[in-house]
């Protein structure tokens, strides 16, 4: 392990330290906040599929814009695991918890998307170059390598910006061209 990859490590580790101290109360107060803020960019486009994620304790609340977005008329494609990387499956009802915890549909082929006007992606942290620092299983990078000129903007989410002002992440890792987040936290990371 490389001295960019322990640190990225150890960022990782204090802003999951740091996310998980966030109260209860206050975390929905702040999923509220994103929701608005998402609301106000994604209105203001014309709407056909949108990627949405369906959330880890640690990860804004998207359901209510899920719900929201399905009643426009809008479909929904949400992460299903395969492998090391995951495809994006028409969001329906009923979902199964899968691997590390996360919800997903049940396994459907017919509904793969061709373009994605919208991908809302979770993080744990960034750096200068605006780019995902994620868990650590790669997965988002995997898909983002296959399908990145397929999706035409890609947004980040969190509750609290965690932040790191020297550059972590490598050319693999999935670059936002917008960031919704609370009140920045800002970590060095150490040596």
């Amino acid at each position: 392990m490389n001295v960019r990859q322990r640190r990225k490590e150890a960022f990782r580790r204090e802003a999951l330290r740091r996310l998980r101290r966030i109260p209860k109360g206050r975390a929905r107060m702040e999923d509220h906040r994103r929701l608005r803020e998402l609301r106000s960019r994604l209105t203001s486009r014309s709407l056909k599929r949108v990627l949405l994620y369906l959330p880890l304790p640690l990860e804004v609340d998207l359901r209510p814009l899920i719900h929201e977005l399905r009643s426009r008329g809008v479909a929904v494609y949400v992460p299903f695991m395969e492998g090391k990387s995951f495809r994006p499956v028409k969001y329906r009802l009923p979902l199964q918890k899968k691997r590390f915890g996360i919800y997903e549909p049940k396994n459907s082929r017919q509904y793969r998307p061709r373009k994605i006007d919208v991908a809302i992606v979770p993080i744990v942290g960034t750096d200068p170059t605006l780019r995902r620092i994620g868990f650590g299983q790669g997965f988002y990078d995997r898909f983002f390598e296959k399908e990145k000129r397929n999706i035409e903007t890609i947004l980040f989410v969190q509750r609290r910006l965690c932040y790191s002002p020297i550059v972590l992440t490598e050319a693999h890792d999935v670059r936002a061209d917008g960031i919704i987040a609370g009140p920045m936290i800002r970590l060095l990371p150490e040596d």
